[in-house]
């Protein structure tokens, strides 16, 4: 028997995907906003990340793509999309959170899951795509930038 791992198939989510869904979201949470922001609950994925993904996988202004190895949640993406305003006349697609395990990265994973958000962003009319990271998170930013995102803003924030 070979110790080669099977390939990693890119796919949207279905809801016998929720668990993996919530332990990649909680790994998320743990990795990133949980060492960069005192602010964030880290535990909401485990409290509302069950609900909010089943939710998520029946909307069809939502995106949920899985990164799949024989059945294990290895990575994901969560998406949302929304039409244009009076403010903002664009479709926008917000990349809301990714997560690839570590074990996995480096083969390109994340890449795949973009491609596959940005064609699904297109379809649904975006004309526009955005995402956000932590400032002090240099990896996900250079990450995002490879991948054809550009820095147009930033947030300040003063604790109260």
């Amino acid at each position: 028997m070979s110790d080669q791992r099977r390939e990693v198939v890119v796919r949207t989510a279905e809801h016998a995907d929720v668990d993996g869904l919530v332990a990649c979201s909680r790994a998320l949470f743990a990795e990133d906003a949980g060492t960069r922001d005192p602010s964030i609950d880290i535990d909401w994925p485990r409290e509302h990340g069950p609900r909010r993904f089943a939710a998520g996988i029946d909307d069809p202004d939502r995106l949920l793509l899985v990164a799949d190895r024989d059945g294990e949640v290895v990575g994901h993406l969560t998406g949302a999309v929304a039409g244009a305003s009076a403010m903002r006349p664009v479709g926008v697609a917000t990349l809301v959170g990714m997560y690839v395990l570590p074990a996995y990265r480096g083969e390109r994973i994340g890449e795949r899951l973009i491609r596959e958000f940005t064609v699904w962003a297109r379809e649904k009319g975006a004309e526009l795509a955005e995402v956000t990271a932590y400032s002090s998170n240099a990896g996900a930013r250079r990450f995002y930038e490879r991948n054809g995102f550009a820095e147009k803003s930033v947030t300040l924030e003063i604790p109260l």
